[in-house]
């Protein structure tokens, strides 16, 4: 009998052991102190884009720490890439966006970054795609068929 007891309370400490383990591991997944940048997308592929229009689009990101979220000057890869964003902080829960703007005065293929220093952490934008030459528009064509007059034909 004292075997049997001495073994339930050996099992009990081991299931109180594990349950220990488990609660503790739990803890380490809680959510960090301070600011943290979350983007919906990071990068934005135009395709085909038309010569000379308007090549911007908008990072959107939101605060999802428990500080404010303060952006430092962002930097492009390029000088034909310029970047946009807010220079107030952005305050927990907040939602807010970088605004990318490429230059489609030239065409052809592209391929650009912009880095986005935070108190939270750096993070790469990237845009992409082809600036392609508008379609010259023509003007619709009247069919003919042979032997047919003019319509005011005055003999």
């Amino acid at each position: 009998m004292k075997k049997i007891i001495i073994a339930a309370i050996f099992m009990l400490g081991i299931i109180s052991l594990n349950a220990q383990d488990k609660n503790t591991s739990s803890e380490v997944v809680a959510k960090k102190n301070g600011p943290e940048i979350k983007f919906k997308t990071t990068t934005h592929d135009y395709g085909e884009i038309y010569l000379h229009s308007d090549g911007t689009y908008r990072f959107e990101f939101t605060n999802e720490g428990n500080e404010p979220l303060i952006l430092k000057k962002p930097r492009s890869s390029c000088g034909c890439t310029v970047p946009s964003w807010p220079k107030e902080p952005i305050l927990p829960g907040e939602t807010n966006e970088i605004k990318v703007t490429y230059n489609t005065h030239k065409a052809g293929s592209f391929n650009k970054s912009v880095t986005v220093y935070s108190n939270s952490k750096t993070v790469i934008l990237r845009i992409k795609g082809k600036v392609v030459p508008k379609p010259e528009e023509a003007l619709p064509e009247k069919p003919t068929s042979m032997g047919s007059a003019p319509l005011n034909d005055k003999k």
